[in-house]
C-alpha cells in the first residue's frame, strides 16, 4: 500500500453528487444549476416556515378573534372518585397534601389544585388544596374529612 493507491473502505463513501460551479466546461458552471436570479439563487438562503413566495401567507389572511386573559389561572383537576381509588389502593391514610399529590403525579409541582365533584368519597380524609368546587366541599365533609385551603 502506497500513498499513491489509497482509497476509502467499500461503503464508506455515500456522496457521488455533481460538482457544482467548478466552471462552464464542467456542465454545471455558471448559476451552478440554481437557475437565475431571485432569493433561491443566493447563498444563504432558507424558506421561512408559512412563506408564500411574497403572497400574503395564510396565517396572516386568516382573521384573529377573541381575547387571552394574561391574568388567568390554570388549576389542576382531581376529581374525589380519583382520591377514593388512591385510598382502596392504599396510597393514601387518612390526609394528603399538595406534595402527595405532586409525589403520586397527579399534579406538577408548580400547578395549582383543584378538588372537584364527580364520584363519591367515602373514606374520612384531611384533603389540601388551593380549590374546592362546592359539590366536592359537601362530599369531603358528609365522609367525615376536612377541606384545607392551601
Amino acid at each position: 500500500m502506497e500513498l499513491g493507491n489509497l482509497k476509502p473502505a467499500k461503503g464508506a463513501v455515500k456522496s457521488t453528487n455533481k460538482r457544482l460551479g467548478r466552471g462552464q466546461g464542467s456542465g454545471s458552471g455558471g448559476t451552478a444549476t440554481r437557475g437565475h436570479k431571485g432569493a433561491k439563487s443566493r447563498s444563504g438562503y432558507s424558506k421561512k416556515i408559512g412563506f408564500e413566495g411574497g403572497q400574503m401567507p395564510l396565517q396572516r389572511r386568516v382573521p384573529k378573534f377573541g381575547f387571552t386573559n394574561i391574568n388567568r389561572k390554570e388549576y389542576q383537576g382531581i376529581n374525589l372518585d380519583t382520591l377514593q381509588e388512591l385510598v382502596d389502593a392504599k396510597k393514601v391514610k387518612k390526609e394528603i397534601s399538595l406534595a402527595q399529590f405532586v409525589g403520586l403525579r397527579l399534579a406538577g409541582k408548580n400547578d395549582l389544585v383543584k378538588i372537584l365533584g364527580r364520584g363519591t368519597l367515602s373514606a374520612p380524609l384531611k384533603i389540601t388544596a388551593h380549590k374546592f368546587t362546592a359539590s366536592a366541599k359537601a362530599a369531603i365533609e358528609a365522609a367525615g374529612g376536612q377541606a384545607i385551603d392551601a
